[in-house]
């Protein structure tokens, strides 16, 4: 019996232990197989990882149609190089997916 995503505890307990920040320089290789794929800030990484992992299609073909989820283009694999980037990743075989670093807002006082 398959789970759903929302309620699969144990992968996503695996997935959030397994995600660690790494530097782009690190992930250049598998960028070149064509195997990173970028989130936006705005989605939890280890929430489309364990969807990727149960092939949530509905959710991944929304965020894919939004922009929210696509392959690494060239232009971020040569932004991120330029600026010795680290990103969030997770290995969803054969993907890893990375996340840029959600912006933290800062108080004025």
């Amino acid at each position: 019996m398959q789970t759903k995503p929302e309620k699969d505890i144990e992968l996503r307990n695996k997935v959030n232990r397994e995600t660690a920040r790494l530097p782009w320089t690190e992930l250049l290789k598998h960028f070149a197989q064509g195997n990173v794929v970028w989130i936006a800030d705005t989605l939890d990484l280890v929430d489309v990882a364990v969807r990727i992992s149960h092939d949530d299609k509905a959710n991944i073909t929304r965020w894919m149609e939004a922009g929210l989820l696509a392959k690494v283009n060239d232009e971020q694999a040569q932004r991120w190089l330029e600026t010795n980037a680290e990103l969030w990743a997770c290995v969803v075989s054969p993907f890893i997916l990375v996340q840029q670093q959600k912006a933290v807002a800062t108080s004025v006082h």
